[in-house]
């Protein structure tokens, strides 16, 4: 890669990052037996979790910020390249069948687009023009939430989109797996989960794209939470797709009511198979029609739903 003004020699660049340090104790892991190897790595991974705790102030203050935008309307957006960005495609891709979200709620960007989920697309990761141009075609606006994500905090895919969605007004956050990063500078909200060196070295899908996944997990799980598609712990917002899902859902209503099953059975049929309708139905002995308005008013809540229906 050639020098840039903006990019003084990338290989100067790579030495600065602890993501990519060298481990001098590791430099005969090959000659290892598996089992030992195994262990090694098991306990290089034990260490991400006390990373990630590090960053819960950072991580809860872009949650509550992510969950305000949304609840006006607003998406969760991920933008990043390789593992960085695949993680962003299946915390994304998960969302839809957990949490009932409209497709387009939370979307995952990767440099390169969907191919670039199973091959290298060669060039995409240093592209900030690219990053504009996904954003571009989302139509974003000021009440969506853009989150850069980069091991090494100085992709220019991932802060190419953090600044044009900043520029267009939309709330940014920036994860990053280095101290000092670009990514997390450009951003808002700046989360830097420093994971150290990997056991490969500059391997980041290792310690980093763990700490990604983690942070990712807590993003898209506890702004769900927020926005009411939990009732307590239970995912009442779940879409029953399959048959999994369909035993999960009644299991679900049974949990939170205490209902038999031919009342369950009953609900669910009464309310489209909607979990959420269903309970409001069973613990506030209303038809379908009217559970459907009291969670439309309040929101999707069913706490405050249940509320208003004891009045």
């Amino acid at each position: 890669m050639t020098s840039t003004p903006h990019h003084p020699d990338l290989r100067s660049q790579l030495e600065t990052l602890t993501t990519e340090a060298f481990r001098p104790e590791l430099a005969e892991i090959d000659r290892m037996p598996t089992l030992d190897i195994a262990r090694v790595m098991n306990g290089e991974d034990t260490a991400v979790p006390a990373a990630v705790a590090e960053r819960l102030p950072e991580i809860a203050a872009a949650v509550d910020a992510i969950a305000a935008r949304m609840a006006r309307g607003g998406r969760l957006v991920y933008a990043g390249a390789g593992t960085a960005g695949r993680l962003g495609v299946l915390d994304a891709s998960e969302c839809p069948p957990t949490f009932n979200t409209a497709p387009g709620q939370v979307v995952g960007l990767i440099a390169g687009g969907p191919d670039a989920m199973v091959t290298s697309v060669e060039g995409a990761e240093d592209s900030a023009e690219l990053a504009r141009a996904d954003l571009d075609a989302l139509g974003l606006t000021a009440d969506d939430a853009v989150v850069g994500v980069s091991a090494s905090g100085r992709t220019p895919y991932a802060i190419g989109a953090v600044e044009h969605a900043r520029a267009r007004g939309a709330l940014t956050v920036g994860l990053a797996c280095n101290s000092g990063s670009a990514l997390a500078a450009a951003a808002e909200h700046g989360i830097e989960v420093v994971t150290g060196p990997e056991l490969i070295t500059g391997s980041t899908r290792l310690k980093a794209g763990t700490a990604q996944k983690l942070v990712l997990n807590m993003l898209s799980t506890i702004t769900m939470i927020r926005l009411g598609k939990t009732y307590g712990n239970l995912m009442v917002d779940v879409r029953a797709s399959n048959e999994k899902l369909r035993a999960r859902s009644r299991r679900i209503v049974a949990l939170a009511t205490g209902a038999a099953d031919d009342e369950i059975e009953r609900a669910l049929t009464a309310t489209g198979g909607e979990v959420k309708h269903a309970i409001l139905t069973l613990l506030a002995d209303v038809d379908g029609p009217t559970a459907a308005r009291l969670l439309e008013d309040s929101g999707g809540h069913l706490r405050a739903a249940l509320a208003a229906a004891k009045g």
